[in-house]
């Protein structure tokens, strides 16, 4: 509650009570006068009890000594005797003489009859209500005062409040105009010589601002890698081409870099951004003759171009010349595809949610086409979600036709009593031999529901080649969706494939996520208990990413945790990194759990990680991924 309403609450208690207080002293006063009448009546009748006779006569010798509102005599014998006089509810002379109003009543038995009485005491009553009057109006008219002049002040404090906030939300719109002193005076003269030096001091700091941050912009909206705008930029631009009324016309490319994993994974993330910065020389030779082009990386892997006042025609030709170049440079490094290009065009009637979703539907139609395949949408069917359908019948053909490729990257244990393992990492084909983006494979069937299928699909051309090729020795990783490795009808079914092949069970290493095993600890459980069952072993790959991690792998026991690169690449030269590592080895190898650090890229990392007494390491300093080297039978079989 405000202070000047709960200040006014209590001044309204306070009269209230010293209001209270005078009615009960008047009261007081009144009870003692009415007592005092009693008692004068009493001495009187008192002289009387041997009274026989007519009631008017007592009536007559009374009446000069006692006033009466109410005489009664009843004979007790003669009937003529009796004599009634006045009322027995009086007028109260005013309102407020109500509320002080008495009974004084007495019956007295005489010699010859009964005198019932009640006494007037209607001039102490007006005395006594008129005294309580005055008070009241003493009381009251304070009270008036006090809250009149309350009210001034508190008008007064308000505006000087009102004034001094003005101030300061004029600081916080950077706004400093001068101070007038003179209405600031007495106690607030100390808030207004403080106003004045924060005003000048939050102006330095500004100016000071303004400079810096005049220096850091360029920095703040411009990408280190490629030099193109950033995301903030590109949402800046977005709102710009679709505000109602804007008359600018052209197209929207969005290129997606599919191979950054894979090239993080095979060359470190050096190499990811010497591949970005490739792709992003590759989009500026495409658009060198186009000036008013402009370039943004909208996320780890996403980049945009808006091109205005570009027909789709000259855009889609532009679009060409960028796979051209995108294929050029996929020869020199090998890669199943550099990146997939998305061409939209927007006009004056383009919202920023249809645009952005016309555009992700042609990247997801142009990831379905082959490597570095660009797609034109111009506008949208009603059916936003074509891509991704076309991804469901994608997924779906090259389940049928077993699709999928290996590439093997081996880990290399630091100790000789440390058993390690090969981990196989699957590659998908469409129908003329070109590889699909394997991550968008995976996220689009776990989208579908298609993973279970996808996790089969691998494990059975998995176990068909290691029978088939003898001369794969070892252990091997196979990689399965932490969505697939929770399901109880996955896992059975994966059991029984299992069961009968024992002697290739025992060889397998399955690898999930650790994020997505997290959320069912009892369907982990269950899933690294069936393949213990059949003698196979369990990976726990990412491990380091969960709020519960140490909790996790004590109550579930997987066979290997492989660390997460964000703690072991640049460990050389991180002492947190280090002591987290640490921990995690001890506290593993009394569990005995392997520990594997992946994403080891340089010298100086892997000799820190071989002195913590690591089990393994992976990693493009260790061993690059390369094809899977397959029997003769196994090749023909593929």
């Amino acid at each position: 509650m405000p202070t000047s309403k709960l200040f006014q609450l209590l001044l309204l208690l306070i009269f209230s009570a010293l209001t209270v207080l005078s009615f009960q002293q008047e009261k007081q006063n009144l009870d003692k006068q009415n007592k005092n009448l009693l008692e004068n009546y009493v001495a009187e009748i008192s002289k009387q009890e041997q009274w026989q006779g007519k009631g008017i006569e007592l009536f007559a010798l009374m009446k000069p000594e006692v006033d009466f509102q109410f005489f009664q005599y009843i004979d007790a014998t003669d009937s003529n005797n009796n004599y009634t006089r006045g009322t027995l509810q009086a007028n109260a002379p005013s309102l407020l003489a109500s509320v002080f109003s008495s009974n004084i009543a007495e019956t007295h038995v005489l010699a010859s009859g009964r005198l019932q009485v009640k006494l007037s005491n209607q001039s102490i009553l007006i005395k006594s209500s008129n005294l309580f009057q005055q008070q009241l109006i003493i009381i009251w008219g304070s009270f008036l005062l006090i809250s009149l002049s309350y009210a001034w002040l508190t008008r007064r404090q308000k505006s000087n409040l009102s004034y001094i906030a003005s101030k300061i939300e004029d600081l916080a719109n950077l706004s400093f105009d001068a101070i007038k002193l003179s209405r600031l005076k007495s106690d607030y003269r100390v808030i207004a010589t403080s106003l004045e030096k924060s005003q000048q001091t939050l102006k330095l700091k500004i100016n000071q601002l303004q400079e810096d941050n005049d220096k850091l912009s360029k920095t703040a909206f411009q990408d280190p890698v490629t030099g193109f705008g950033t995301r903030a930029r590109f949402t800046e631009k977005l709102d710009e081409i679709c505000k109602p009324n804007q008359d600018e016309v052209g197209n929207l490319f969005i290129i997606k870099a599919t191979e950054l994993g894979t090239i993080n994974q095979m060359v470190g993330r050096e190499g990811g951004d010497d591949y970005l910065s490739r792709i992003a020389n590759e989009l500026r030779t495409a658009f060198k003759d186009c000036s008013q082009a402009l370039f943004y990386r909208i996320s780890t892997a996403d980049f945009a171009v808006v091109l205005p006042n570009i027909n789709l025609k000259q855009s889609t030709q532009i679009a060409s010349q960028i796979k051209t170049g995108f294929n050029e440079y996929q020869q020199q490094v090998g890669t199943a595809s550099i990146a997939h290009i998305g061409l939209v065009p927007y006009s004056q009637d383009t919202d920023a949610v249809s645009l952005m979703t016309l555009a992700d539907t042609a990247v997801s139609i142009a990831q379905t086409l082959g490597p570095n395949s660009y797609h034109v949408q111009e506008k949208l069917t009603g059916d936003e979600l074509f891509g991704e359908s076309r991804w469901k019948v994608a997924i779906s053909d090259l389940i049928r036709r077993k699709a999928v490729k290996f590439y093997v990257q081996p880990i290399r244990p630091c100790r000789n009593d440390v058993e390690s393992y090969r981990e196989l990492l699957s590659r998908f084909y469409n129908n003329e031999g070109k590889l699909f983006p394997t991550t968008t494979v995976i996220a689009m069937a776990e989208r579908h529901g298609m993973s279970e299928e996808i996790d089969k699909l691998i494990v059975l051309n998995a176990i068909q080649i290691l029978l088939q090729s003898p001369s794969i020795s070892g252990l091997i990783g196979i990689n399965i969706s932490a969505a697939s490795a929770t399901k109880k009808p996955f896992v059975t079914w994966l059991k029984n494939i299992l069961i009968q092949q024992r002697h290739i069970a025992a060889r397998l290493v399955f690898e999930v996520n650790e994020s997505g095993m997290q959320s069912n600890l009892s369907a982990t459980y269950h899933f690294i208990n069936e393949l213990h069952s059949v003698g196979s072993r369990v990976s726990i790959e990412r491990f380091g990413l969960g709020f519960t991690s140490f909790k996790f792998f004590k109550e579930v026991r997987p066979d290997f945790i492989k660390l997460d690169h964000s703690y072991t690449q640049g460990i050389s030269s991180d002492p947190q990194n280090r002591f987290f590592v640490k921990m995690i080895i001890d506290i593993a190898r009394k569990l005995a759990i392997r520990v594997i650090a992946t994403g080891v890229e340089n010298q100086e990392d892997k000799l820190i990680m071989e002195q913590m007494l690591i089990d393994g390491l992976q990693g493009f300093y260790i061993a690059k991924p390369t094809a899977l080297l397959l029997d003769d039978k196994a090749k023909n079989s593929a």
